[in-house]
């Protein structure tokens, strides 16, 4: 980490880095897509600060890094009425843009994830209703299979990566893909605008934030039914899962919270404000508020890390005491937030 490396060193570690040249030492470094600015900015683990900032296309929303940490995927979605149909790739030892993928006819991407394979993705596009696999070594779309409709979102993969789950958002739902055999297999009817999306770390339950009705539930990948909704704060939005699996993590956008959800005992054991009083925050689609979006946890497990939307900064939280500890600035309307290691 960049805060044990002596002064003089760490400036000069970090000239490295906003010149493109490999650290001296192994670093983490938050990547934060900018929704209004069509940039990803690269913060300092240690401290926050911004490293560097790269153009991608217009409304990134995700962004996802390979297992290796070689290359960090951007999803292009777009503005309302304003869709795009494109990824950017970002090579991370050379911190620059590697390659823009054309997605053709296929519009509005959103959920991201990288096959294990650290070469292929699959994507979602809302425009149309497909589950895109991806070879970004190739630079085209090698697999289309068709979702269905209701606004296919948020993915994610079992851990063997053999079957793929897809939000719906209007369509209240939850696809069940098969990537061996490149097709959808199942439905299931989860509530009232299904958005965020994460898996238990066995792979034996997927949870579902539905943000209209409130309420996360929890899938079982088996039987391929809901066994247990819980409330939450308003408009639940996007679920993470700690290293550990203990914990699932759920951004409330209108309420402006994130609940911490105990996996195991199936229940809301805190809720944490992330608004300020007393600060104006920017026009969302919430109205002017705080919108908090995408949320990620540190490998190490000891930091949370939410985008606050309407706030143009990151909330950094101790997950030891489930408190806010700083806001870090990041670019304009940041949502989704992705970690990458040197």
């Amino acid at each position: 980490m960049l805060h044990s490396i002596p002064p003089f060193l760490r400036r000069a570690c970090l000239a490295g880095l906003l010149l493109g040249a490999p650290l001296a030492q192994a670093a983490e470094v938050l990547l934060v897509g900018n929704k209004d600015g069509a940039s990803v900015s690269a913060l300092s683990m240690a401290d926050g600060k911004e490293l560097l900032r790269l153009p991608v296309g217009t409304g990134p929303h995700e962004v996802i890094v390979s297992r290796d940490n070689k290359l960090a995927v951007v999803g292009n979605y777009g503005a309302p009425g304003k869709p795009n149909n494109s990824l950017t790739v970002i090579d991370w030892p050379t911190r620059k843009v590697q390659r823009t993928v054309d997605l053709g006819e296929n519009t509005f991407p959103h959920g991201i994830r990288f096959l294990p394979d650290n070469q292929r993705i699959a994507v979602t596009t809302e425009g149309s209703e497909r589950l895109l696999l991806v070879d970004l070594k190739q630079g085209e779309v090698v697999q289309r299979i068709a979702i269905g409709g209701g606004k296919p979102h948020m993915v994610e993969l079992s851990p063997d990566a053999s079957r793929a789950y897809v939000t719906h958002v209007d369509g209240g739902s939850l696809s069940v893909v098969d990537l061996e055999q490149y097709q959808k297999i199942a439905d299931v009817e989860t509530g009232k605008g299904s958005e965020g999306i994460a898996i238990s770390k066995d792979g034996r339950e997927v949870l579902v934030s539905n943000r209209e009705a409130d309420e996360v539930v929890f899938v079982d990948t088996q039987s391929l039914k809901v066994t247990e909704r819980i409330k939450t704060g308003q408009f639940p939005i996007r679920i993470v899962m700690t290293p550990d699996g203990k914990h699932a993590l759920v951004t409330n956008a209108r309420s402006a919270e994130l609940s911490v959800i105990d996996v195991a005992q199936k229940k809301e054991i805190k809720r944490i404000a992330l608004a300020q009083e007393g600060v104006s925050y920017r026009k969302t689609m919430l109205g002017e508020a705080a919108l908090p979006i995408g949320a990620i946890v540190a490998p190490d497990g000891k930091r949370a890390f939410v985008a606050v939307s309407g706030g143009d900064h990151v909330a950094v939280i101790d997950t030891a005491t489930w408190t806010i500890q700083q806001r870090w600035k990041a670019g304009p309307e940041p949502d989704a937030l992705a970690i990458i290691r040197d």
